[in-house]
């Protein structure tokens, strides 16, 4: 199953009960939920407070993307408000190794976030902690930009390893079929739902190009993170 996660940072806050049903009854899988600090990126979003407010407000996943230095100060703070997956960037703290052991430990499910230029072989040393890899293909810190393909390599390296993909950054409609046929496994799409006209048909739409390519058996769906390293 290819999972669909939209980003609330593209929706409309003033309606947030709203735009979450409409997604539930679209037939979403997660919720994708952007941290921000303004210092390990040049933006301010939101922290446990409103992802706990979010918490009441559906079922579904809280996949939480954290953008912040020292994310081994909030993994406990984060998982109480209601993360149930929780991704870090290497970049932003000296000891990876003790961030994905908090995550576990509580309960949540645990990925490295790879930048555009971050390098696969900084996840080797962790992949048999790993639930998953979120691969970011624009720049992170703000919504809305462009897709950046050069990371589809780094996607189709981890999928034929058997390893879960997230990816995150300028998924539309009309570019989102690269990606599947990559091999991702849950993608991420904030301005691709939100600032469309109707945001349930193109979440429909969305589900219906995942559909399409299992069918083809374009799509690697395995789940494996025994492999021992991964390079390009």
């Amino acid at each position: 199953m290819i999972q669909l996660a939209p980003s609330l940072l593209s929706c409309d806050f003033s309606k947030l009960k709203d735009e979450i049903r409409t997604i539930e009854e679209a037939g979403c899988d997660v919720l994708h939920l952007d941290v921000m600090d303004g210092h390990f990126v040049p933006n301010i979003t939101f922290g446990p407070v409103v992802i706990k407010g979010i918490r009441k407000l559906t079922k579904l996943p809280l996949d939480v993307h954290l953008m912040i230095e020292h994310p081994e100060k909030w993994i406990t703070q984060f998982v109480e408000a209601g993360a149930d997956w929780i991704s870090f960037h290497p970049e932003a703290t000296e000891d990876i190794g003790k961030v994905i052991e908090l995550i576990k430990k509580q309960g949540s499910l645990a990925a490295l976030t790879l930048n555009p230029e971050t390098p696969l072989e900084v996840i080797n040393p962790f992949l048999k902690e790993l639930d998953f890899v979120l691969i970011m293909t624009v720049k992170p810190g703000f919504g809305g930009q462009s897709f950046i393909p050069e990371p589809l390599k780094k996607i189709e390296i981890l999928s034929q390893k058997g390893i879960r993909v997230e990816v995150d950054g300028g998924i539309k409609l009309e570019n989102v079929e690269r990606v599947v046929k990559a091999g991702a496994q849950i993608i991420v799409s904030g301005s691709g739902i939100f600032k469309t006209s109707d945001t349930e048909s193109t979440v429909k739409e969305f589900k219906r190009i995942f559909r399409n390519n299992i069918e083809k058996g374009l799509h690697s769906t395995s789940n494996n993170l025994q492999q021992k390293t991964v390079s390009c």
